[in-house]
């Protein structure tokens, strides 16, 4: 996160007259977060790297990009455009990564200092509407949205193990055809079925449509995010949005859209081991949690007891009495309950997918499964082992910096940890992409985003009218 803000700051004293570095607000722990802004046009564009506190590259690309309009005045005065870089949206979070950030990249030193947010702590969504967000982060960057009026936003992701895809809030029609051309010269595997897109419009292989915001629960947002977003929420303005993923350890059978075997047996099988390993993640939580204790957080914004509704009634349970009739000693573990949070989460949707995906269980309303190619199948073979791999991840941080392993768990951890991730890179075939390649591959997919959304007028937002958001309308900006 240094290092990031560190090269920004050099960029603009390279660059005076044509870059500027402000503050644009303050993470929980008092962190800044930092807009980089290169050219002075009257176009705006939005670039949010590190939404998402596990996916590092977007920082990259958000200087890669800098360079290269400060490079090229095609982009900047030859679009009449600014470009404006938010450098990280979670640079707390992002932190707490920086365990696996320096390398070597393997897949068990990533899990093993994983770590991603609960649900109600990442600053891109808005469980309670825009009037409702909480998060510093988030408010910050719905200022910014509302004080630029971006004919474009784009949000860097990045993806752990899979494939590159993008998704639109609308079509910029050409751009899968670009995406296609990026990944092949660069060796990404397109992901064509991806496990957040199951039940969403295709705009082309690749590319999908973000549907219209609703209310949902949890397990719906995790599963099918189109719940109310910041990527949504700067529509109004004639904004369109694009959620570039990008691949860092890549699984070729994420493109293979050819008709599967046998669909209803890969299911099974995926839907039963996500089960098994459920239960294995369950009971280890039951014997780790009573030996540990939350110490005193700063900065965390959302107490987990004001978060959302969760099966148990807090993430941090009192130490139970051990076969002995004696009180184990509890730890004091600093991150406890931040690191307990998703791993609440995970646990609480991991079930009903695994029946929504099993194909001899009646789930009743729910659902039904579209019909799936074998991408489809090896991304949610994928998906399953995430949730799992996410788990073990954060329970053995929270073991390690217990300082004591009283229940005995690490020993099953290591052996968990290290047996999911063989099975993605000899199961799956998932292969490490070098940073360089990841960050040019998300730099090509966001000009060629910038070209497009530049060439096809943006639509304004009615909300709540039939229909809303098709219609072409004078981009805001402009009137």
């Amino acid at each position: 996160m240094d290092e990031l803000g560190a090269q920004a700051a050099a960029l603009v004293a390279r660059r005076p007259q044509d870059a500027r570095l402000r503050r644009v607000g303050t993470s929980r722990a008092g962190t800044p977060l930092w807009l980089l802004s290169v050219g002075h046009g009257s176009c705006q564009a939005l670039v949010v790297a590190g939404p998402h506190a596990n996916e590092p590259v977007g920082g990259a690309t958000a200087l890669r990009l800098a360079e290269r309009v400060l490079a090229d005045p095609r982009l900047s005065e030859g679009a009449d455009a600014t470009w404006n870089l938010l450098l990280c949206l979670d640079p707390d979070g992002s932190r707490r990564n920086e365990g696996w950030l320096p390398g070597p990249y393997t897949l068990g030193r990533y899990f093993r200092n994983f770590f991603r947010p609960g649900f109600l702590e990442q600053p891109e969504w808005l469980p309670d509407g825009a009037a409702g967000a909480r998060l510093p982060e988030t408010r910050a960057l719905l200022e910014v949205q509302d004080e630029l009026r971006p004919f474009l936003q784009c949000s860097l992701h990045g993806v752990d193990v899979g494939g590159g895809f993008v998704e639109l809030t609308r079509d910029l029609p050409g751009l899968a055809r670009r995406v296609a051309h990026t990944a092949a010269r660069l060796g990404i595997p397109r992901e064509l079925g991806p496990y957040d897109t199951l039940y969403w419009p295709s705009l082309g292989p690749a590319v999908y449509r973000i549907p219209p915001p609703r209310r949902g629960d949890l397990a719906a947002a995790i599963t099918e995010a189109a719940v109310e977003s910041t990527w949504y929420h700067p529509h109004r303005h004639g904004t369109v949005t694009a959620v570039v993923e990008a691949p860092m350890w890549g699984v070729a059978g994420v493109e293979d859209d050819t008709p599967p075997a046998d669909a209803d047996a890969f299911l099974r099988t995926v839907s039963h081991t996500l089960r098994h390993d459920t239960r294995i993640l369950e009971q280890l939580l039951a014997r780790i949690r009573p030996f540990v204790q939350s110490g005193t957080e700063t900065g965390t914004g959302v107490g987990l007891k004001d978060a959302w509704p969760r099966p148990a009634a807090d993430p941090v349970a009192p130490p139970a009495r051990n076969t002995a009739g004696t009180r184990p000693r509890t730890l004091v573990v600093p991150d406890a309950a931040r690191l307990l949070a998703p791993v609440d989460d995970y646990l609480l949707v991991c079930p009903g997918l695994a029946d929504a995906w099993d194909p001899d269980v009646d789930t009743g309303g729910a659902r039904p499964l579209p019909p799936l190619n074998s991408a489809h199948l090896a991304a949610l073979r994928i998906a399953g082992r995430r949730l799992a791999l996410r788990t073990a991840g954060l329970l053995y941080q929270v073991v390690v910096a217990s300082g004591h392993d009283q229940a005995g768990a690490l020993p099953e951890l290591d052996r968990l940890i290290d047996e999911w991730c063989a099975d993605y890179r000899d199961g799956c075939g998932a292969r490490w992409i070098p940073v360089a390649r990841q960050v040019e591959y998300q730099s090509r997919v966001v000009l060629s985003a910038f070209e497009l959304a530049r060439r096809y007028a943006p639509v304004r937002s009615r909300s709540g009218e039939p229909g809303w958001g098709t219609e072409t309308a004078v981009p805001m900006h402009r009137e």
